[in-house]
């Protein structure tokens, strides 16, 4: 058939002369990824619907063929009996071409409403559904890793700074912050779920429609409702929702701040698990061997999660790179918003999925902890602290101190084993009782303020963990 023979573009061919060619309809298609909003599409059409027979825009026999309609094409979706065609663009036209194709009436279905603001609907949907599913897996994620610290309360080990052994911390402590950590991302993604819960349907293509519409009968029929009263929630703007990608943004930070945060408990676990530091054993069902090395045990989850970090924050940067120059309202780059969410949503999934199970079968070595604990140098900050109860400015004491550490290492002598005439020349306020500081019990017992590595402390934050998990649970 001739190009120009072509049957014209199904939603807005009337205007052209000529169809788009085999190039253009592979280029500008979405439909191979958006295809994913098609659970969001008939969800949102169904609403549209009955709100389009409320305001007798088409007649309740007209809308009960339609919802049947979009009821079996969705089942047919599900069942993966659906023909997506490249040719009809996007979700959008794809579900209602099949649909026209069964219920004529289904022709009058995009009465009042542009593809602008379908798709804004579809996606608004989508990230309260994105945001829903990972807060799940994170709180699971933590529930995983409070029992994690719970079981190695009594492994003690040195905390690093500039990758340096600096003070002794708890195993409990150190999985602890990770789960501080995850609880700022789950907030971050219940701000993005409440930023998606406002509906822009009925904003049309730009400045609405003049059909007798009802938008705030879609919204509550869509669930875009506020919490505590009950009462819709409406974009205020037709311009605005469907320029708007702000929540894309938020959505897309969050998932790669929370990329971030995998990517830092990744390396704690990489370098704890190398053979200079043995501090834990990583399960054999989440590492790989080598095809060459017979002795290799390799962490790969976690190097591919830090891995994934890096297609998380990338996927921010081309969403930022695509909306900085974009004027209002809707403009076709914003087609290219969708695989970036699509794929940070997947592999954010993945990663939690894993870290999970992972995290619950990580085992700390007590005896290697112990030994590397044991550094009586994780303890010079103690010993500058005992020195200002004595009296002494801390600026002072931390010079002392320094001094101390520095004979200890000329005289290659542990610095709880110097001589106390040598540490009374340096500080003339100590007195026989300063060896005692070098007592890893006391260290603990002297950090019970709120906050710190303490026992009671741990034992304090574990169970308030375990009451804020088992509430949002």
């Amino acid at each position: 058939m001739k190009r120009s023979e072509k049957k014209s573009q199904a939603s807005w061919g009337g205007r052209f002369s000529e169809a788009p060619s085999d190039l253009m309809l592979r280029f500008s298609e979405s439909v191979s990824f958006d295809k994913l909003l098609a659970r969001f599409d008939i969800e949102g059409s169904s609403a549209h619907a009955k709100m389009l027979a409320k305001t007798g825009i088409i007649s309740k026999p007209e809308c009960r063929q339609i919802l049947a309609g979009l009821k079996k094409i969705l089942k047919r979706i599900e069942d993966g009996n659906f023909a997506w065609s490249e040719s009809l663009e996007d979700v959008h036209m794809n579900i209602e071409q099949a649909l026209t194709a069964e219920v004529p009436a289904a022709a009058k279905l995009h009465t009042a409403r542009s593809r602008n603001d379908q798709v804004a609907t579809d996606m608004r949907l989508f990230f309260k559904y994105a945001c829903g599913e990972i807060l799940k897996k994170i709180g699971k994620l933590m529930k995983t890793l409070v029992d994690l610290a719970d079981a190695n309360r009594d492994v003690f080990m040195p905390g690093y700074t500039h990758m340096q052994r600096a003070q002794p911390v708890s195993a409990a402590h150190h999985v602890l912050a990770w789960v501080e950590m995850f609880a700022r991302d789950m907030e971050r993604f219940k701000f993005a779920a409440e930023a998606a819960n406002v509906s822009p349907l009925g904003s049309g293509a730009i400045a609405g429609t003049t059909l007798p519409i009802d938008r705030l009968e879609t919204a509550r029929l869509l669930g875009f409702v506020d919490s505590e009263t009950g009462e819709p929630v409406l974009t205020g703007n037709s311009m605005d929702a469907v320029a708007d990608r702000d929540l894309f943004l938020e959505f897309s930070f969050a998932c790669a701040v929370l990329g971030i945060h995998f990517s830092r408990v990744s390396e704690d676990v990489v370098i704890w698990n190398s053979s200079e530091f043995a501090f834990v054993e990583l399960p054999d069902a989440f590492t790989t061997g080598s095809s060459l090395m017979p002795q290799k045990k390799n962490p790969d989850a976690f190097e591919l999660m830090r891995g994934k970090s890096a297609r998380l924050v990338g996927n921010l940067s081309a969403l930022f790179t695509l909306m900085k120059g974009l004027p209002l309202t809707y403009n076709r780059d914003m087609q290219e918003d969708k695989p970036p969410i699509f794929d940070s949503f997947s592999q954010v999934c993945v990663c939690l999925d894993v870290l999970a199970e992972c995290a619950g079968k990580i085992k700390f070595s007590k005896q290697k902890c112990a030994a590397a604990v044991s550094d009586p140098l994780l303890l010079a900050t103690d010993l500058a602290d005992y020195f200002v109860m004595k009296g002494v400015p801390f600026r002072k004491a931390h010079h002392c101190v320094g001094k101390i550490v520095a004979l200890s290492e000329s005289k290659k002598i542990p610095i709880d084993k110097l001589d106390d005439a040598d540490v009374f020349a340096v500080c003339d306020a100590a007195d026989k009782s300063w060896r005692s500081v070098f007592d890893l019990k006391r260290a603990f017992d002297m950090r019970e303020k709120i906050g710190m590595p303490g026992r009671r402390q741990i034992a304090a934050q574990i169970a308030a963990w375990r009451e804020i998990l088992g509430k949002s649970s």
